[in-house]
């Protein structure tokens, strides 16, 4: 399973303002590459935020738990996703939620690419 970071909230503040405003085709602004996982986040508040992800074959994340609700919506490809142990198939158009300090883990089957949104408390 490949490893992740999600970008320093300050650093892409100005990228994330270029999309204000603006007509938005989400599976564009993230770019599919060789043999890892790749993200942008385009949402950053207090509140919550929104994360795009792109996937290669076969790479996923491992399983984690997280302190917040996170809603998952498939935008291309294909995956399988574990949550609490219960193992769903999804492909681009479906949406799950991953309830709160509940573990869950996500594997690519295709390519594919995913926005992740966290609802913090």
């Amino acid at each position: 399973m490949a490893e992740f970071t999600l970008e320093h909230p300050e650093k892409h503040d100005a990228k994330r303002a270029e999309l204000l405003g603006r007509v938005l085709n989400l599976t564009d602004l993230v770019q599919y590459q060789s043999g890892t996982v790749a993200s942008r986040m385009i949402v950053n508040r207090k509140a919550g935020s929104i994360t795009l992800f792109s996937f290669d074959e076969d790479e996923g994340l491992s399983e984690h738990t997280s302190p917040y609700d996170a809603v998952v919506t498939i935008l291309d490809g294909e995956c399988e996703v574990w949550v609490a142990g219960t193992t769903h198939q999804m492909r681009a158009g479906e949406t799950i939620i991953f309830p709160s300090n509940v573990p869950h883990a996500l594997s690519a089957t295709t390519r594919f690419k995913m926005m992740l949104i966290m609802i913090r408390e």
